[in-house]
């Protein structure tokens, strides 16, 4: 009578092996399911799309603000400490970058080994001390934003360069038009006066023309000369490119996106949508603005001349997560129709400002 064959001799016959590394692999997939996801990598900055964001600008900070203002920076470090597990509550930047991040989701479905995504940096003069809090919020909105730049007071608008920064949106006028001296495109973004629901799925990005994607030149004429000499103007120069404006830059990295997802197909579902909001009109001036932006390779999805009425309106129909005006007309605006507006201080609109600047208190960013 033979030995009998050992259980596991006898179970694992021809083929067992092989039916086993399904079963492993469909246990890993498994218990990697049940496992935190962990966030995407951080890509290297000069291949990516670089936001930089002060903290006042992504939260809202007025009651901190205050305490700055009134009691100094010990009071205000203290308080900080003090509340440091209390997120702040979203400020007029956070839809914009919620936007941001959902566009990077759509982009490394597509290419998950290109680093050419948006990456938003925090930018901010407060104190170290602060960062807790900072990163308590960032965490608490389940926001990926990896990069810190801290000053503790000083400006840290030396440090954008370094950063490769292609937009630096801040609460604070002075360190935008210090970013803008320094060739930076740069803005003071504003909170709109109501909420107004805006795209969950698509960044929606309006700009003005003259002195923001386009220098002042056009703009210099109309107050030397009036708006008759600069018809004429465009008229004779409209084959003449437009020099370019400080946000020229930043729609040019929106298109360079963009056409990742064109060379997909998927153009009439590209996340990232541009409009040209202008008081130009377009039967006297609007051709010499396209064939400006044709001239650079560049398009909008969307051109809108409105021959001097206001742009509120129209702002409210497209429902931008951020609108780019030099004239803060034009940002009164649109807050006013609960559109989040961004000053650029640039250009011949700005000479009166500049030339005698309102006194206020240094701000925490």
């Amino acid at each position: 009578m033979e030995p009998e064959e050992p259980r596991e001799t006898r179970e694992a016959g021809p083929g067992a092996e092989s039916a086993a590394a399904p079963r492993w692999e469909e246990a890993k997939t498994f218990y990697d399911n049940l496992a935190p996801k962990k966030k995407p990598k951080s890509p290297k900055p000069q291949n990516a799309v670089t936001i930089a964001v002060s903290s006042r600008a992504l939260f809202r900070m007025d009651e901190e603000q205050r305490i700055y203002t009134e009691q100094g920076v010990e009071e205000y470090v203290r308080y900080q400490l003090e509340h440091e597990n209390e997120p702040f509550s979203p400020g007029p930047a956070f839809p914009f970058v919620k936007a941001l991040e959902a566009v990077n989701k759509r982009l490394r479905e597509l290419y998950p080994e290109s680093e050419d995504v948006f990456d938003i940096v925090l930018v901010t003069n407060n104190h170290a001390q602060v960062g807790v809090r900072l990163i308590n919020s960032i965490n608490h909105y389940d926001l990926f934003i990896e990069r810190f730049c801290m000053t503790g007071g000083n400006s840290p608008i030396c440090y954008l360069k370094a950063y490769h920064t292609n937009l630096y949106l801040s609460a604070d006028a002075e360190k935008v038009q210090e970013a803008i001296d320094e060739g930076i495109a740069a803005a003071t973004i504003f909170s709109p006066s109501r909420d107004v629901a805006v795209s969950q799925s698509q960044l929606r990005v309006a700009f003005d023309g003259d002195a923001v994607l386009f220098s002042d030149e056009s703009e210099r004429i109309v107050k030397a000369h009036g708006l008759d000499r600069f018809f004429e103007h465009e008229k004779a120069h409209e084959n003449k490119p437009l020099a370019q404006g400080p946000l020229k830059g930043f729609l040019e990295a929106l298109g360079r996106l963009q056409k990742k997802f064109y060379s997909k197909g998927l153009r009439l579902e590209c996340p990232i949508r541009t409009y040209l909001v202008t008081a130009r009109s377009a039967a006297s001036s609007g051709a010499r603005a396209l064939k400006t932006l044709r001239s650079w390779g560049l398009e909008t999805d969307e051109a809108l001349f409105l021959a001097g009425a206001p742009k509120g309106p129209l702002l409210e129909k497209i429902r931008p997560h951020i609108f780019f005006d030099d004239q803060m007309f034009h940002v009164a605006g649109a807050q006013e129709m609960g559109t989040v507006a961004a000053h650029v201080p640039y250009g011949v609109a700005q000479t009166p400002r500049r030339t005698a600047p309102p006194k206020q208190a240094p701000s925490a960013q």
